[in-house]
């Protein structure tokens, strides 16, 4: 395998969450048994195969790779991907890859299709994805997968797998859907962008950003420009169910060294040890 680019491995509840998350240098996360990706920043080679990528916002660092992933999957003949994204960035994004198209000579297919809060991606029977609003200072988007499943009614558990059989054809409803929300994704975002969907506090998994750690900065300058700061996470930190936490996309202007003796002098056992640093 051609190791272009870092990249970060966590296993947990049967996913496996590669990536990267460096603000203003790149973002990348795939998660292969879902056989989907969060945002373009850049492009390990070995997540060409990855059909399916959810987009939370155009800012450079996360999504300056989709050209080349399209290129690299039309030189391998791959089907056409598809990408999830704001509406509102589908014409500039068609021109970016026109553009590219003209320079490069070689067609950059994919399926774009818009989505918005509220709206539900179906990946297949199982999985769920939900749009949600994140804030930053362009459209932004998070993204909650679900996992659904059909469980018998309690009215009906005991019985016999005949009686169930024949309740199905008179019509009625021996069972009922429900979900467990397994995996979160916020994109670049204040803590908005958790409030806006509460269910993401929820998920076994939250891929997140901690943009900032450092107590001299300017906690009103980084929510107008669209991020969270170290203080965010003290706060909330009671709201936070999460099997894990991953926290990333942190200033270069920090060491890592620095940003882990901050954030765990702040939280100490970074929160029962399910907090997460991405360095």
């Amino acid at each position: 395998m051609v190791e272009n680019l870092p990249l970060k491995t966590l296993s947990h509840a049967g996913l496996t969450i590669e990536g990267y998350s460096r603000a203003a240098v790149q973002t990348y996360w795939r998660i292969s048994e879902l056989k989907l990706g969060f945002d373009l920043g850049a492009q390990p080679w070995d997540f060409m195969g990855t059909p399916n990528w959810f987009i939370s916002h155009t800012h450079m660092d996360h999504i300056a790779a989709l050209p080349v992933y399209l290129a690299r999957r039309r030189m391998m003949k791959m089907e056409p991907p598809t990408i999830y994204l704001s509406g509102s960035a589908i014409a500039p994004l068609n021109d970016m890859l026109n553009a590219f198209t003209r320079l490069d000579r070689g067609k950059l297919p994919c399926k774009f299709v818009a989505v918005q809060p509220g709206d539900e991606i179906e990946l297949n029977r199982e999985y769920v994805v939900q749009i949600g609003e994140s804030a930053h200072t362009v459209p932004a988007l998070s993204f909650l997968v679900w996992h659904r499943k059909n469980k018998l009614k309690e009215e009906f558990q005991g019985i016999s797998g005949t009686e169930i059989r024949d309740l199905r054809k008179d019509g009625i409803e021996v069972s009922s859907e429900q979900r467990i929300p397994i995996l979160g994704y916020t994109g670049d975002t204040t803590v908005a962008g958790l409030d806006n969907m509460p269910e993401l506090y929820q998920a076994k998994i939250l891929i997140t950003e901690m943009t900032f750690v450092a107590a001299n900065h300017s906690k009103e300058k980084i929510k107008k420009n669209g991020h969270m700061h170290l203080s965010d996470f003290i706060e909330q930190q009671d709201r936070f169910e999460n099997e894990v936490v991953i926290a990333a996309h942190f200033s270069t202007r920090y060491s890592d060294s620095f940003i882990r003796r901050t954030v765990e002098k702040a939280l100490p056992g970074l929160l029962d040890g399910r907090l997460h640093l991405w360095l």
